[in-house]
C-alpha cells in the first residue's frame, strides 16, 4: 500500500474476463438493504483485506491453487458483493480506502481516522473497544501502515507511523498488533530485534520520532514478541509482535526476485490473535491484512502476488474453522482497491501491453489441469476498479449488492448492534 507520491497512481478502470470467472466461485445472493435489520448482534468480527486484491488477482489465486472447478477458502462462502472504491477522488489509495471502512467517510488520499475536512472521526474498532470488546491488527505490512492504522489511530498524513503506534497503544489501546514495522517503534541508533541496513534492504533503519514505543508498550502490560518460537509462547491479552524493520518480505524492481519469507506466517498471526483475543466474553474486533498481494503488484510480480494470496486464504480458512465452532462469528474478505490492472491471459505470442510477459508473469499452471495461464498488467498504480467482497456467519447477508465503501462500516455496526456517534 505504497503512498501516491512513490508509485504515481494514475486513474484507471480496468475491466477483465475475471469478473465472469469471479462469479461462478461465490454463491450468487439477493442483495439485501442495510436498513434490513440484523436478526442478532455479531458477537466477533474478523475482517480479512488483501491490499490491492482485485476480481483478476483472486481468480488467478484460485486458478493456480485449486483449478478452475475449486473455491478458495475466501471464495467459498455464501454471500457476495461488489464495493465501489473512491476517496474524495476517483482512484483510492489504502488510507483513504481503510479510512471509508473503519469510519464510513469519504477522505483524502493519505488521511488516517480523518474526514476530508481533516476532522477526526471514531474507527469502528473504537467503538468495539467502548461494547467491551477486545480488538486486534494482524498485518504482513507495517503495524502503522495505512490499513491498520485506520482502525485506531486519527493523522493527517499516514508517513506519520510512531505517531500512529502511540495512538495504537495510549489511545485505541488495540490489544494484539502483529506485523512489521519495528523500525518506528524505536528511536534512531536503537535497531531492536532486527539490525539496521540489512543486506537485502540497506534503506532499512529504526527511525521512530516518539522515543522508544517497545518499552511503552511493556510498561502498558503488553508482551512484546519478535519470533514464532517467543509469538507462540506468548501469554496474556496484551500482544505486541514486530517481525521486521518494515514489511515482512522484499520487493525489488520488476524481474530482480522479489522476497516472500515472513518471520511468522500471517497463518499463524491470526491463529494467535484468535486465540488471545476470543477469550473475552463479549467478543472481539480482528482485522488482518496481507499486504503482498499489494506490494508485488506494485512491482508487477504476478507469481508473488498468487503466494501472497494463498498465505491470505490460509489464514481465512483458520477464520473459518473458528467461525464453525462460534457461529455468532462474522468472516469477512474484501480489499482496499485494486493494483496493477491485473488480468489473466491465454499462453500466446501477444502482448497487449507492449512489455512482454516476464517469467515473473507465467505462465503459471492451472491446478488440476493441463492448461496454462500468464497475467499481464497496465499500470504499477491502483485503479478504480470495483473489489469483491465475500462473507460468511452472523448477519453476512447484510454485506450483498453493489455499494459504496463506506457501507462497508455501517454494516459492520449494524452487524455488531452499535450506534455511530453523530
Amino acid at each position: 500500500m505504497k503512498s501516491p507520491k512513490k508509485y504515481g497512481i494514475k486513474t484507471a478502470v480496468v475491466a477483465t474476463a475475471a469478473t465472469a470467472l469471479f462469479a461462478s466461485s461465490v454463491i450468487t445472493a439477493q442483495v439485501t438493504n442495510r436498513a434490513d435489520a440484523a436478526p442478532s448482534k455479531t458477537k466477533n468480527v474478523i475482517l480479512f483485506v488483501g491490499d490491492g486484491m482485485g476480481t483478476a488477482q483472486r481468480n488467478a489465486i484460485r486458478l493456480a491453487t485449486v483449478g478452475e472447478k475449486g473455491n478458495l477458502a475466501m471464495d467459498s462462502m455464501p454471500y457476495a458483493g461488489l464495493i465501489h472504491t473512491s476517496s474524495t477522488v476517483p482512484v483510492t489509495d489504502s488510507a483513504a480506502s481503510a479510512t471509508a471502512y473503519a469510519s464510513g467517510v469519504k477522505t483524502y488520499n493519505g488521511a488516517i481516522g480523518m474526514d476530508a475536512n481533516k476532522k477526526s472521526v471514531p474507527t469502528i474498532m473504537e467503538y468495539a473497544k467502548e461494547a467491551g470488546k477486545s480488538t486486534g491488527v494482524v498485518t504482513t505490512s507495517q503495524i502503522t501502515d495505512a490499513t491498520g492504522a485506520a482502525f485506531g489511530a486519527h493523522v493527517e498524513d499516514r508517513s506519520k507511523q510512531s505517531d500512529i503506534a502511540l495512538q495504537l497503544l495510549t489511545k485505541s489501546k488495540v490489544d494484539v498488533l502483529l506485523g512489521g514495522g519495528e523500525d518506528f517503534w524505536y528511536p534512531a541508533g536503537n535497531p531492536g530485534k532486527f539490525q539496521d541496513e540489512p543486506a537485502e534492504d540497506p534503506s532499512e533503519k529504526s527511525k521512530g520520532t516518539q522515543g522508544n514505543l517497545v518499552e511503552k508498550a511493556k510498561q502498558l502490560g503488553y508482551t512484546h514478541v519478535s519470533s514464532k518460537t517467543e509469538l507462540q509462547q506468548a501469554k496474556g491479552g496484551k500482544l505486541l509482535g514486530l517481525f521486521a524493520n518494515e514489511e515482512m518480505f522484499q520487493q525489488k524492481p520488476e524481474g530482480e526476485g522479489d522476497i516472500y519469507n515472513p518471520v511468522v506466517s500471517l497463518k499463524e498471526m491470526t491463529t494467535k490473535a484468535i486465540d488471545t483475543l476470543s477469550k473475552n466474553k463479549n467478543g472481539f474486533f480482528l482485522m488482518v491484512e496481507e499486504e503482498g498481494t499489494d506490494e508485488f503488484a506494485h512491482q508487477n510480480n504476478a507469481k508473488m502476488t498468487i503466494k501472497s494470496g494463498q498465505e491470505l486464504d490460509k489464514a481465512v480458512q483458520v477464520a473459518k474453522d473458528f467461525a464453525k465452532k462460534n457461529p455468532d462469528t462474522l468472516v469477512l474478505v474484501l480489499a482496499d482497491h485494486e493494483t496493477g490492472g491485473f488480468s489473466i491471459e491465454e499462453v500466446n505470442d501477444s502482448d497487449e501491453s507492449g512489455d512482454g510477459i516476464s517469467k515473473e508473469d507465467g505462465p503459471f499452471a492451472i491446478a488440476n489441469s493441463k492448461a496454462n495461464f500468464v497475467v499481464d498488467w497496465t499500470t504499477s498504480g491502483h485503479t478504480a476498479v470495483d473489489i469483491p467482497i465475500t462473507a460468511m456467519g452472523r448477519n453476512a447477508n447484510l454485506f450483498t449488492g453493489i455499494y459504496e465503501n463506506t457501507e462497508v462500516f455501517h454494516k459492520l455496526m449494524d452487524s455488531m448492534g452499535l450506534k455511530a456517534k453523530k
